[in-house]
């Protein structure tokens, strides 16, 4: 029996891990499926309604690191992880996406002569300023198995010399679980709970530094917010960071009646707001690819971003940070002027089955 034992640390890995260990099942005659959860994302209120909302079996590991530095949660993670390692000796480690906990577990299993996979490889924003560029990177130097998502990761790859017979185009794993799950959003109550009526409203998720952090930057994005609030409704789910800021500032009673401010939303609710959503604004990078895949008009408040097939094919548009300019194109979108997409190349919902049919076949 081969063993497999798979990563995930922050929120957007949930979402990416629960379609691979659905696919996995088909082989549980000869692989043994593990999850290890860091505990990078520590909201255990958070945690819970994922692996509930996506029918993931409670962690075989959880590592418990918590918050901190990069530094430290980088070394929590790989002190606690080898652990499992010298115990476990799986046959392959399994991660996700760019977090801190992908790197980690990455390192510690190189260090071990374990296999690595990479699902997300070779996406770039090429930012040197964000950690998850260097954690992608990084990444991607040191995995044996490499699964894309779009054209751009394998253009990447190809020009940072990775050998091409590591690497796999096999489409999008966090399409997989919107697919999955749309139906189950189709049901979901949580417009009658905000009071929201379906394709009148605005979606905003903002988590980022450069957005959220200094004053100026929050008192533009109240003055954005109320804008948008003098249109239509604003669902804002705010970020603890960003929540305190705002009263540290003594900026939340500044914000128009018409933004609602919520608590961190699961991920079932959230896929029922953005998929009846006028305009989704983020600077989140799993957003840009949902909103592209629903056909949904997307605003990044971001410089660059490591997914331009939503940009180039997809529905999302890159705006920069610059909140007038931001105004002026949501208004444009709420006045009807939208850009049309379509699904990129093998968005299908199908990429965890081929994961896992490679995988299989890798480890005999």
């Amino acid at each position: 029996m081969k063993k497999i034992i798979s990563v995930v640390g922050a929120r957007p890995n949930f979402m990416k891990i629960a379609p691979i260990h659905k696919a996995f099942k088909k082989y549980s005659d000869r692989i043994t499926h593990l999850v290890c959860h860091t505990g990078q994302h520590y909201d255990e209120k958070m945690s819970k309604v994922f692996f509930d909302d996506l029918e993931l079996p409670h962690p075989d590991f959880y590592l418990g690191v918590g918050s901190g530095s990069h530094a430290e949660q980088t070394a929590k993670v790989m002190i606690e992880f080898e652990k499992i390692l010298i115990n476990e000796k799986p046959d392959m480690i399994l991660v996700v996406g760019d977090v801190n906990s992908t790197i980690a577990c990455s390192l510690t299993a190189a260090k071990l002569h374990i296999k690595i996979v990479h699902v997300e490889a070779g996406l770039r924003s090429f930012d040197m300023e964000m950690p998850e560029e260097i954690n992608r990177i990084l990444t991607d130097r040191i995995s044996d198995y490499l699964f894309v998502t779009e054209k751009s990761g394998l253009e990447n790859l190809l020009h940072e010399g990775v050998p091409s017979d590591k690497v796999y185009f096999v489409g999008n794993v966090m399409i997989d679980s919107l697919c999955h799950y749309l139906p189950k959003a189709d049901e979901s109550d949580i417009h009658s709970e905000l009071k929201l009526e379906k394709g009148k409203y605005v979606l905003v998720t903002l988590h980022r530094p450069s957005n959220v952090d200094t004053k100026d930057s929050l008192d533009g994005l109240v003055n954005f917010l109320n804008t948008l609030g003098a249109k239509r409704k604003v669902v804002f789910p705010i970020h603890p960071r960003t929540k305190n800021n705002l009263e540290k500032f003594d900026l939340l009673k500044g914000l128009n009646e018409n933004v609602i401010l919520s608590d961190p939303i699961g991920y079932i609710d959230f896929q029922s707001l953005t998929k009846n959503a006028e305009v989704v604004v983020t600077d989140s990078g799993g957003i840009q690819e949902e909103s592209t895949y629903l056909g949904v008009q997307c605003i990044t408040l971001r410089t660059s971003t490591e997914r331009p097939i939503t940009v180039e094919v997809g529905t999302n548009q890159l705006i920069g940070i610059d909140l007038i300019k931001a105004e002026k194109v949501c208004l444009e979108v709420l006045d009807g002027n939208i850009k049309k997409g379509k699904t990129p190349e093998l968005w299908d919902g199908k990429a965890a089955e081929r994961i896992a049919e490679i995988l299989s076949e890798k480890l005999g």
